[in-house]
């Protein structure tokens, strides 16, 4: 029951990654298209590593450390992403 659940969270992921790749090849701006991907990925990843959790328990203080990163890098990334696309070329 646990490799089921283990690899149905995987799958999950590897969909969100793929999800998030189809916005960059339309007519949006860029900014959309880099947040549909980061959002998409995060997930994606966060996704397959509860998998990772559920498959290899003995790992959890890694994978833990691995979930919680992801979440504050990314959400950072996002921030500044949004804070230099909002001030670039503006202030004189």
């Amino acid at each position: 029951m646990i490799n089921a659940v283990s690899y149905t969270c995987i799958g999950i992921g590897i969909v969100f990654w793929f999800w998030g790749t189809f916005p960059l090849i339309g007519h949006r701006s860029i900014l959309f298209k880099l947040h549909s991907l980061s959002v998409a990925d995060t997930l994606g990843s966060m996704s397959i590593i509860v998998g990772l959790l559920l498959k290899i328990p003995r790992e959890w203080p890694l994978l833990i450390l691995a979930l919680l990163s992801l979440a504050i890098w990314n959400t950072v990334l996002g921030y500044v992403l949004a804070y230099c696309s909002s001030s670039g070329g503006y202030d004189e």
